[in-house]
């Protein structure tokens, strides 16, 4: 089992960008987490993080050769695009989407997620911990 792991603008920020909200850890230190967590449980991981819209769309679309689900936290993205929601739906690979923050208890503009429509589950508000129950809800999907 193959899972690719997308993380989208400014996530490689993480550790410097607003630590009030998304802590002092870094985008390494969340890709090792998940490691750990998936290291007895049979996944192999890919991870992908991109600022531009276009590559995060690449990188969904080759999924679909060499991955059996795919994590996303699309960032800003959620808001605007309509193309990653569109590139989930194309693939045909269950996909959950995930954020650091509660989306609902932030900004009014960042309540409405396009690419939730795409996928098979949405994690909000649980840290780094969001990201191992997308692990555990794609496998239980992919039964």
């Amino acid at each position: 089992m193959k899972f690719l792991i997308i993380n989208g603008p400014n996530m490689n920020m993480l550790g410097v960008r607003e630590p009030e909200i998304y802590g002092h850890k870094t985008l390494k230190d969340l890709e090792a987490v998940i490691w750990a967590y998936c290291s007895d449980k049979g996944v192999d991981l890919e991870f992908f993080q991109s600022n531009s819209e276009g590559a995060i769309v690449d990188a969904i679309q080759e999924a679909l050769k060499d991955d059996d689900g795919i994590i996303i936290n699309p960032a800003a993205y959620t808001h605007t695009s309509i193309a990653i929601p569109d590139a989930i739906k194309a693939v045909g690979l269950p996909a959950v989407e995930v954020h650091l923050s509660d989306l609902n208890s932030r900004e009014s503009y960042r309540k409405h997620s396009f690419t939730s429509e795409a996928c098979i589950a949405t994690i909000m508000g649980k840290g780094f911990d969001g990201y191992l129950e997308a692990v555990d809800t794609l496998l239980q999907a992919l039964k």
